[in-house]
């Protein structure tokens, strides 16, 4: 046999069995092992691979029971005659090398969202020592063995409909009890059923509603600085974006204009952390109200309020049903789970459901599901716990790293989260501290691109808790600390701008 198709790199991230199965797979289906042919003997492929025997038999077990391979008394394994049945007539065994496109595909693009800036991190970020990383998660947080026996249940006949159903526009209605019932009361929220979607995190429900709702004749207003996303999503619909500032009570009302959608994350703003104050959201309301406006409100962070009293989300105290409430499980469970959902007008989620479908139909109802036997059984609540006894800590330690190494650079959260924005010297740039700061083994993300001028947050950076070992914390501080004396202007390593304690600065970042 061809021994030179027999290999394995000995991925950590799956086991050797599964390893040869694929293999074999891989050489089947691209013809390399043709129909009918051996396969090497249990002992001659063991050696080859340099595993055990035992491997290798369960493998090609594995592998007959699924159809692949055929067992031949006192002959051997062979590859199943059946196997490229389907396949056309004449059809290549292996991809062909394809050359390049003739085809000059940018002038064909109706939208080119590759162009955007967008907040960017090593992809390899976990191999770093010292991530200061926002919106990942500490794994070792997780209750995995919870969230494994969740998806034993959901996998169980019993809730067999509930993911293996295309349920077309639905979502999973024990789901959408659960949020009813657990999260959005948290937020001082009532709603029915028929005012709830599910989306596939909090960008996903972005992108429907911009889609719906931003037309090239209404001005959009957004925070600045702000979540760069939300700012690319409406930019590929409109050219009519404005930008309202933030001070320390959140966006600045008398700012927003003629605006006809504003865009808000009042439990968390992003990316400075302040919370909204309530007066601040009365006269948001009262101004949307007599603009006749729509409110956009992410409720970014919600869950990690460790450190103040509980504030009601804005859509709670909306009388008229302007605000339209975006949620999302990603903080409080886990980034990649992207499970989200809107809450507004059964009107409007209609249209979004209807929109959806488009799109994707629903979200896989296996994991629709697995949230909800989470939810319902407590894990949510016991996480959450977990997280903000784990975040307050971290948050602690990195907010007093900060004052030893960077007095004054930062101001501590009063909300909670999972962040510090940190403010330099005003001719200092943190996109020459990051790329410094990487090639010794720390990961910061630079502000500037939360601004619509780049230039005026240039001397802005975040800091991430939620992914880094609190014993690392005061180390990468440390090491930053070094970094940024070095590149300070002049030696000069004292922060400027307006007093943060200003709460009508026009900007205070």
């Amino acid at each position: 046999m061809r021994d030179s198709l027999f290999h394995l790199q000995r991925l950590e991230t799956t086991t050797l069995q599964a390893q040869i199965r694929e293999m074999l797979v891989t050489a089947m289906l691209d013809g390399q092992l043709p129909a009918d042919s051996p396969v090497p003997s249990t002992r001659a492929m063991a050696q080859r691979l340099k595993v055990s025997r035992n491997t290798v038999m369960l493998a090609y077990q594995a592998l007959a029971a699924d159809g692949y391979l055929i067992a031949r008394n006192r002959s051997g394994f062979y590859v199943s005659p059946e196997i490229r049945e389907g396949v056309a007539a004449g059809a290549p065994v292996a991809a062909p090398r394809r050359r390049a496109s003739d085809i000059e595909w940018c002038s064909r693009f109706a939208l080119t969202p590759s162009a955007q800036d967008n907040i960017t991190k090593p992809r390899n970020w976990h191999e770093y020592p010292y991530p200061f990383i926002y919106g990942q998660a500490d794994a070792a947080l997780f209750p995995i063995t919870e969230w494994r026996d969740c998806t034993r249940q959901a996998m169980s006949r019993k809730w067999l409909d509930a993911w293996t159903d295309d349920r077309f526009t639905e979502d999973d209605p024990m789901l959408v009890e659960q949020i009813r019932q657990r999260i959005l009361p948290r937020r001082g929220i009532m709603a029915d059923p028929s005012e709830i979607l599910i989306t596939l995190g909090a960008q996903n429900a972005l992108y429907i509603l911009a889609s719906l709702l931003v037309r090239r004749d209404v001005n959009v207003a957004v925070e600045n600085p702000g979540y760069p996303d939300v700012r690319n999503i409406f930019s590929l619909l409109t050219d009519r974006l404005r930008p309202a500032s933030v001070d320390r009570e959140g966006i600045r009302v008398e700012e927003l204009g003629d605006a006809g959608i504003a865009f808000v994350t009042p439990s968390h703003q992003f990316p400075t952390n302040v919370t909204m104050t309530m007066e601040r959201r009365r006269q948001l309301l009262d101004w949307a109200e007599r603009a006749d406006a729509v409110v956009i409100e992410d409720d970014y962070e919600f869950e990690t309020n460790y450190r103040g009293e509980p504030t009601p989300a804005l859509k709670s105290i909306d009388t008229s049903g302007r605000v339209i409430h975006i949620g999302s499980l990603s903080k409080s469970i886990m980034p990649g789970l992207r499970m989200g959902f809107i809450v507004a007008s059964a009107e409007l989620i209609a249209e979004a459901r209807a929109l959806r479908r488009l799109i994707l139909r629903h979200p896989p109802g296996n994991n629709q599901r697995v949230v909800a036997l989470f939810l319902s059984l407590g894990h949510h609540n016991a996480l959450i716990s977990r997280l903000h006894k784990a975040y307050s800590e971290r948050c602690r330690l990195m907010g007093e790293a900060l004052d030893r190494h960077l007095p004054g650079w930062a101001m501590s959260p009063g909300f909670g989260g999972t962040s510090y924005w940190v403010r330099g010297p005003a001719d200092f740039s943190a996109r020459r501290l990051a790329d410094a700061a990487l090639e010794e083994g720390v990961v910061i993300e630079p502000g500037d691109i939360c601004f619509f001028d780049p230039s005026s947050g240039r001397n802005h950076f975040r800091l991430g808790f939620s992914s880094i070992p609190a014993d690392r914390i005061e180390p990468g501080i440390e090491r930053l600390a070094r970094i940024a004396t070095r590149l300070c202007p002049d030696g000069d390593r004292s922060p400027t701008g307006p007093a943060l304690a200003d709460p009508v600065a026009p900007n205070w970042l």
